[in-house]
């Protein structure tokens, strides 16, 4: 049964955040809940429906974190609770591991169909991004017989020890943890507004192909011992930093030169999330293989590892989940892929041109904000305490995201000191509007108050 509808594209708040039944769980969660968890504002949601969220006191915010980027297609989509509802009272579980089902089959077929590559493809199923960057670390050396790989420095990939491994987002995040995988090196990612190797923009992406040539292939790893190189076309916990296009084409070409297998970890920035299914699309690249998760579901947890079939071609037991590819699960990624192609990818390319359009004016506008960037809807605004110094201005954004909230948007920063919009693909121009004034409002009241 659905639940009441939510009847407002707008927030409607009432009192002051947060409402007493929110404080109250918000306490009970520090008794009972792991404190490892980030929570930037005390949101306790109760209802969500499109781009709009209801908390336990009945205040409604609109949604421009939808999840991490997982709510692809809204909260709750007629289609999606339908197709959830049908499939959980047919069949809820089995275990693709030892039996088969249509269902996967019937996604992989969709997934190969909108995957770049003219070869045939493979896909192996998981719950959740990490996972599905640990089964392409295992396929990347099952399928080359090499142990060695580079990621980029800032990356996100994930928590589990192999996925962490690679992740050099935050310190915290691998803090504690002992011995990681041997055998990875990171390499600096080419953020075009922070160019680790100084110049102008136009050449970061140059010099990053240098030093992994020169510097890494000569003096850390030969090419030869390397298994593959993992790569956000669009950094996401690193701070919505996306690769130069002709980066991307040169890396693809080294490692094609090297045996080396691309791995594009599209989990925050694939399906239809830039205004194409990939980002890697802005560069006309082939990833060898390909990570998914997050928006594939529309928040159900599942996780994808998409390969060309010729690699993976490992034996049975050399890798499996037991509750990945789950029925139900499947029945939403099929749903939401129907709903992607049905209008939802243009919606985030035309609405995210919008939304950057004006976001774009906040350089010359507001003193703090260094830079705009991103494609469709996910895009980045980089907050300094002076454009000439650069300096990230790290509690300046979580003050403008505090602020967003107590004006009923919700936001998230990513990286040191950023502010990601990441919305349901569904928002509309009257919903972009409003997030953008809203935090053109917290960014003038922040900047005053320092």
């Amino acid at each position: 049964m659905i639940g009441t509808a939510i009847d407002t594209k707008l927030p409607r708040l009432h009192g002051t955040l947060p409402g007493p039944k929110a404080k109250e769980i918000v306490a009970l969660d520090g008794r009972h809940i792991s404190p490892s968890y980030t929570r930037s504002y005390p949101l306790v949601a109760k209802r969500g429906q499109g781009a709009m969220i209801e908390d336990v006191d009945g205040n409604v915010f609109l949604d421009f974190a939808a999840g991490i980027a997982g709510v692809s297609t809204g909260h709750c989509h007629p289609k999606g609770v339908e197709a959830i509802q049908r499939q959980a009272a047919e069949l809820i579980h089995i275990s693709g591991t030892d039996f088969y089902y249509s269902q996967m089959i019937e996604l992989a077929e969709k997934l190969e169909k909108v995957t770049p590559g003219k070869e045939p493809k493979r896909v192996f199923y998981a719950n959740s991004g990490t996972e599905a960057v640990e089964a392409a670390i295992k396929l990347a050396r099952y399928a080359t017989g090499r142990e060695k790989l580079i990621a980029f420095q800032g990356c996100f990939h994930g928590r589990t020890m192999g996925s962490l491994s690679l992740t050099a987002s935050k310190a915290v995040q691998r803090k504690g943890f002992g011995s990681l995988l041997s055998g990875v090196f990171h390499i600096p990612y080419p953020n075009q507004y922070r160019c680790p190797f100084g110049g102008g923009a136009h050449d970061c992406g140059d010099d990053v192909i240098e030093h992994l040539e020169k510097v890494v292939f000569k003096k850390l790893a030969d090419p030869s011992d390397v298994a593959a190189i993992f790569v956000e076309p669009v950094q996401g916990e690193g701070g919505y930093v996306p690769a130069p296009p002709k980066f991307l084409r040169d890396l693809a070409d080294i490692c094609a030169r090297h045996g080396i297998l691309l791995v594009a970890d599209e989990v925050q920035s694939g399906m239809g999330r830039t205004g194409k299914w990939w980002a890697s699309e802005y560069a006309g690249i082939e990833p060898d293989i390909m990570c998914i998760a997050k928006g594939i579901a529309s928040g159900m947890p599942l996780g994808a590892t998409i390969a060309r079939a010729s690699l993976m071609n490992w034996k049975p037991g050399a890798h499996a989940s037991t509750f990945g590819g789950n029925p139900v699960c499947l029945a939403a990624a099929l749903a939401t892929v129907d709903l992607l192609e049905g209008g939802y990818i243009e919606n985030a390319r035309k609405v995210g041109e919008r939304l950057k359009s004006r976001m774009q004016g906040w350089t010359e506008r507001f003193r703090t904000v260094g830079d705009v960037r991103g494609m469709g809807l996910m895009l980045g605004v980089e907050f300094v305490t002076d454009r000439k110094s650069r300096e990230p201005a790290h509690d300046l954004r979580d003050r403008i995201v505090e602020r967003a909230f107590h004006k009923g948007l919700l936001v998230l920063g990513a990286g040191e000191s950023t502010l990601r919009f990441c919305p349901p693909l569904l928002v509309n121009e009257e919903q972009v509007d409003f997030a953008a004034s809203a935090i053109e409002e917290a960014i003038a009241e922040v900047e005053q108050a320092a």
